[in-house]
């Protein structure tokens, strides 16, 4: 018995000692776990750095209005004093112009030509008999119409394009949209219920003046599909609609004449 005990305590001390000797094997892992961890950390640090970016160090639900408020408002100082230092040179252009003429035969000859294309292009201020239309959003409403929506209630681009292009088929000698001057070249875009024109925006009401015979040009809005279908939208969701008669005058244009495009016509 002696022996056997000794012997069987022989063979746990040798395994013992083969076990410690041989590598441990590994623990089996999950894949999925050992790379799964890994993603969602790295995801999570991604989440954090946006949403840190985004908000550039201030509460993503708070309201911003009053910043982008501001920020239009400094738009809108820069580009008018622009417009002031643009026509400041303008009339030191004018006046050096001017004196050039007095004892240079081929400027001044140059300078009749110009000044008598600058009432049919534009560049004079003209008052005569005509007509105002102006165009306006519909009150806020409690409840809608039957069938409306928000977007039923504003004036939009087609609405102003369609008075213009109906004032331009009657006979219009000028004419001014929020008293800037329009050309031939001059594009009308509404950016939501604003109106941006020559690269400033309004607000409605939207008023457009136009210089010819009033007839004609009532004649015209009354047979414009589109304005039909703006005086149907009166009736039913209340915007606002006036046609008024009489004298009146539009500016002249004031801003740049850069051609930045065109082409040759077939």
């Amino acid at each position: 018995m002696e022996y056997t005990s000794g012997a069987a305590s022989w063979q746990k001390a040798l395994r013992r000692l083969v076990a410690g000797l041989l590598p441990r094997r590994p623990r089996q892992r999950r894949p999925g776990w050992s790379i799964g961890v890994p993603l969602i950390a790295a995801a999570a640090g991604l989440l954090f750095t946006t949403t840190a970016t985004t908000a550039g160090g201030t509460n993503l639900r708070e309201d911003r209005r009053p910043q982008l408020t501001e920020l239009i408002e400094d738009r809108r100082a820069q580009v008018a004093a622009n417009e002031e230092r643009a026509a400041t040179l303008r009339k030191e252009v004018e006046s050096r112009t001017a004196d050039l003429a007095d004892s240079d035969g081929p400027i001044r000859e140059q300078q009749e030509r110009g000044t008598a294309s600058l009432a049919t292009a534009g560049f004079t201020e003209l008052t005569g008999s005509g007509m105002t239309v102006v165009l306006d959003d519909a009150p806020r409403l409690n409840n809608l119409p039957d069938g409306a929506t928000n977007d039923d209630l504003v004036v939009h681009q087609g609405d102003v394009q369609a008075v213009v292009n109906a004032l331009w088929a009657g006979g219009a000698e000028a004419m001014s949209i929020m008293n800037v001057r329009v050309l031939a070249t001059s594009a009308v875009r509404c950016v939501g219920n604003t109106l941006l024109l020559h690269g400033r925006v309004y607000s409605p009401p939207f008023k457009i003046v136009a210089i010819g015979d009033p007839a004609a040009l009532r004649q015209a809005l009354a047979a414009s599909e589109g304005v039909r279908w703006f005086r149907d939208a009166v009736d039913n969701y209340q915007l606002g609609y006036q046609e008024l008669s009489g004298t009146v005058t539009v500016p002249a244009f004031e801003d740049s004449t850069t051609l930045r495009s065109a082409t040759v016509p077939q």
